[in-house]
């Protein structure tokens, strides 16, 4: 029965069909011993056992009993208020619901970003162990960052409370007990950005902490309660030397791609910035799918899976590249593609390698047009087919139509001689659907032309109010209102 409810639960039609023959009619196992009696031994007609399990299987397609639907339906409302009332407050609690998984994390701070609230970087003096409101934008929590535990960051507020702020990072070393200041607490806190208010800078801190520590460790235990030092008659200049251990040596900070990736490494995600910033327009013009498309739809496992074997178009930059020799002792790759919104591994088969290897190095920005592999239970891939850097992005745009699957056949126009994207309507007066034509076509300026061909008219027209960039995307788009067979491209 419980093969038959996530059979069910997952729509596998192919094991439910399995399921109907042992609830109808029974199974044996190999011995001849009866394991399910079925309907039929249980004195239940062949027709009507099918007519139920039938009925089991449309119940299945969209099961909800009553009072879960209250439940969520009360759930909806309450949450759809405080999201409208209470952006700032609500986007706080929903991000620390889910501190400990990443993708849903950046998720949300994507959200963030399009509602106008900004997430600012973890902080000593500020930050509180949850994601808090600190006015209109939204504190990083202490407890996201790696290595930094609960009852470290307790101490930590607790002091703040007492005390005041920490007013530099010897301050605080000399403030809180030892067993808060270890290695790893301290260099992931430096890292994340949380000294950044209190300190000259990340790398003269991740050089300079440890004398600092050793120093007011020294320090202790030279006053520990009894003890007498030959030297307290020389206080003041125990007190200069003293001074002048704790002091940091100023140095030049990390180059910015190298702090954004000490802090995506204790963060999961990068806050201060991204090193794909300053290509954000280019990658979202050029994209046919993200990351952060692909998370936002693993939640509804029947769409996700549906993605399997589509070709995308995908771009971002090499965060590792592994090199593989397989059983034919041919080379082959492994990608870390990250874009703006998480990462994605990419396959690279020889012949593809080949071709392309000489422009795929570490931190290279590239697209890559290829078939995603979504198999249940797995993290998603992408097998690569066409490979281009950032500045010949066009190339793989034109490419893909100019493949074997997407070549379109136009000898039926009448204007052969001429390049662009070409749409067959029924008529010119049907305004809903040129109406919504002219919507996706807006979303996608560019240079190649628009023609139309009007069936009840018989006539060529040419769009000349728009030009477009053809890409997987437009295409994708242009099929939820017209039949494949009825937009075609012409490249040369």
């Amino acid at each position: 029965s419980d093969l038959v409810r996530r059979a069910m639960g997952k729509k596998k039609m192919d094991v439910m069909e399995e399921e109907r023959r042992y609830f109808v009619y029974g199974k044996e196992d190999e011995n001849g011993n009866i394991e399910i009696a079925g309907c039929i031994r249980n004195g239940v007609p062949e027709d009507i056992a099918n007519k139920i399990f039938d009925d089991m299987i449309d119940f299945a397609k969209y099961a909800f009993n009553k009072s879960h639907a209250a439940a969520y339906g009360v759930l909806s409302y309450q949450t759809a208020y405080l999201k409208a009332y209470y952006p700032v407050e609500f986007m706080a609690a929903l991000i620390t619901s889910v501190m400990g998984n990443t993708d849903k994390v950046v998720e949300y701070i994507r959200e963030c970003n399009a509602l106008g609230i900004e997430v600012l970087k973890p902080d000593i003096n500020k930050s509180f162990s949850k994601f808090s409101v600190e006015g209109n934008n939204i504190r990083f929590g202490l407890a996201a960052v790696k290595n930094v535990g609960v009852n470290i960051i307790e101490n930590i507020i607790n002091e703040r409370n007492l005390n005041g702020e920490f007013l530099d990072f010897s301050d605080l070393a000399k403030r809180l007990d030892s067993k808060d200041t270890n290695k790893r607490v301290i260099e992931s806190l430096i890292k994340c950005g949380a000294f950044d208010e209190i300190s000259e800078n990340r790398a003269s801190l991740m050089v300079g902490y440890e004398n600092v520590l050793d120093s007011i460790s020294m320090d202790r235990k030279k006053n520990v309660q009894g003890q007498i030092s030959l030297f307290d008659a020389f206080g003041d200049n125990e007190e200069n030397t003293l001074q002048q251990t704790n002091t940091i040596s100023k140095l030049p900070e990390y180059q910015e791609r190298e702090k954004l990736s000490l802090e995506k490494e204790v963060l999961g995600m990068y806050v201060s910035g991204h090193p794909l910033s300053e290509f954000k327009e280019i990658l979202i013009k050029n994209t046919s799918i993200d990351n952060g498309k692909l998370n936002s739809l693993k939640d509804d496992e029947e769409s996700y899976l549906s993605l399997d074997e589509r070709d995308v178009i995908m771009g971002g930059m090499i965060a590792n590249k592994t090199i593989k020799t397989t059983k034919r002792n041919d080379i082959m790759a492994f990608l870390d593609l990250e874009d703006l919104y998480g990462n994605i591994e990419v396959i690279i088969f020889p012949q593809t390698l080949k071709k392309y290897n000489q422009i795929l190095n570490e931190d290279s920005i590239i697209f890559i047009r290829g078939v995603l592999n979504i198999k249940e239970g797995e993290e998603p891939k992408i097998v690569a087919r066409d490979i281009v850097d950032i500045d010949n992005v066009y190339q793989l745009s034109r490419g893909v139509y100019n493949s074997k699957k997407h070549t379109h056949n136009t000898k039926n126009n009448k204007v052969n001689s001429k390049n662009g994207l070409y749409l067959k309507v029924d008529s010119y007066n049907d305004t809903k659907v040129m109406g919504n034509i002219s919507n996706i076509i807006k979303r996608y300026p560019g240079e190649e032309n628009i023609f139309l061909y009007v069936e009840d008219t018989k006539k060529l027209y040419k769009y000349n109010d728009f030009s477009v960039t053809i890409s997987d995307e437009l295409i994708i788009e242009l099929k939820n209102i017209l039949s494949e067979e009825n937009i075609k491209i012409r490249q040369e």
